[in-house]
């Protein structure tokens, strides 16, 4: 259901720079209009997303937020997650509990959301799947779900004890997304699907 061409699928973010790079310097770039990631000290030059990600995006940040706002901040990226000198992510949705609000600074989030959201896409799948769980998890991210655009699914995985991620529960259809920490949600995938539909002709 996505919308990128076939050619597009190959791709992978870029590694642009192999020296070390901390939080400091690639606050200190100069604006070239790309979007970037930090990596374990690697600059990583992000793909922009299509159009069926950013509906998707902004439904659900929307959806969530209907709900959960009195208890919840939700913020969509661009917005630097600042995980550490050497890690700093942009994930697609950024859920920070208001008692947490002061890791939200003008630089963006120092330290761990409660729970953040990847939206897949051809270009970012295994980064998505294989990279970033492994780094959310060692910076002790409580949540993380992943959200697939050509089956409307929602994985959600916990953080568990031994600082490994487990997939806790996967939603499709009717079924109501449940939280463990998010315990005003109240939606399921269908409805997702039936804005992002009344959006987007294609979809």
């Amino acid at each position: 259901m996505s919308e990128e061409k076939p050619n597009d699928k190959k791709k992978q973010p870029e590694i642009i720079r192999e020296s070390y790079v901390t939080y400091d310097d690639y606050a200190n770039m100069p604006d070239d209009g790309n979007r970037y990631e930090i990596a374990d000290g690697r600059l990583e030059l992000m793909s922009g997303p299509g159009g069926l990600h950013q509906v998707i995006s902004k439904t659900l940040s929307d959806t969530i937020t209907q709900t959960c706002s009195q208890d919840y901040i939700i913020l969509t990226a661009p917005f630097d997650v600042i995980l550490s000198q050497i890690e700093v992510r942009q994930p697609d949705l950024i859920i920070v509990h208001r008692s947490r609000k002061s890791i939200i600074t003008r630089r963006g989030i120092e330290g761990s959301p409660d729970v953040v959201v990847e939206i897949l896409s051809p270009s970012t799948r295994r980064r998505d799947k294989l990279d970033k769980i492994k780094s959310y998890a060692k910076y002790e991210v409580p949540e993380y779900w992943i959200v697939d655009p050509d089956s409307y699914s929602l994985e959600l995985y916990l953080l568990r004890e031994n600082g490994v991620y487990e997939l806790a529960d996967l939603f499709n259809a009717d079924e109501p997304v449940i939280s463990p920490r998010l315990t005003c949600l109240s939606f399921t995938m269908n409805d997702i699907i039936a804005v992002v539909k009344d959006t987007l002709d294609w979809a």
